[in-house]
């Protein structure tokens, strides 16, 4: 079976037992909230950071509160998304960014985007698939593991992968690829152990295939 055909047979199936329309597991109502929100998901759950962006976005009610907050209370506000320094930094820097900058908006532009403290091409496509509907493949840690078990890609690097699957997904398919994959990433193809057999992808799967023998 060539690579073509097993990643429409994997598609197919990702959408007969995944839901569709879902783009993004982080509770937000406006962009730069998504962003701040994407920031703080670094090494850290997206239930936990919604968690924090509760409180967080009451206490914070615009990008110019959060380019004036003061660093060391906004550190123990996020601290326990982890690295709180560097995200609390980073989230200071990127809104005076969007407010000298970009008129308090967030951009639409990828390189734009990326020139933002704290945001890589990651942070960058969460942003330019469930904001503008731009054809975004988002790389994370599911992403990674789940398209290499499947053989869509040999690399570990984010951005390689992201590219190898830009190659072989169709552009429809590339926003709810990552939150589908998400989903079975945590249900299914998890980190620690695989259920292998569980699993409705295991027929093109070529790390299944390998660990069930």
């Amino acid at each position: 079976m060539t690579v073509k055909e097993r990643v429409k047979n994997v598609l197919y199936l990702l959408d007969v037992h995944y839901e569709k329309d879902i783009r993004c597991y982080l509770d937000y109502e406006t962009p730069w909230q998504l962003l701040i929100a994407t920031i703080l998901s670094a090494q850290c759950t997206d239930a936990r950071v919604n968690i924090v962006t509760k409180e967080l976005f009451r206490k914070y009610t615009s990008v110019q509160d959060f380019a004036e907050a003061d660093l060391l209370e906004l550190e123990k506000d996020i601290h326990s998304t982890g690295f709180y320094r560097n995200k609390a930094k980073n989230i200071v820097l990127c809104a005076q960014a969007l407010q000298s900058d970009h008129k308090g908006e967030v951009p639409k532009e990828l390189d734009t985007l990326v020139k933002l403290a704290g945001v890589g091409r990651k942070t960058a496509n969460v942003i330019r698939g469930n904001i503008y509907d731009c054809p975004s493949i988002v790389v994370d840690t599911h992403v990674k593991r789940v398209s290499f078990r499947l053989g869509f890609t040999k690399y570990e690097d984010p951005v390689k992968i992201e590219f190898d699957l830009m190659k072989i997904l169709p552009k429809e398919h590339w926003i709810r690829y990552n939150t589908q994959i998400i989903a079975h990433g945590r249900a299914i193809c998890t980190a620690r152990k695989a259920k292998c057999t569980e699993c409705f992808l295991l027929p093109y799967c070529m790390y299944g295939q390998k660990h069930i023998k």
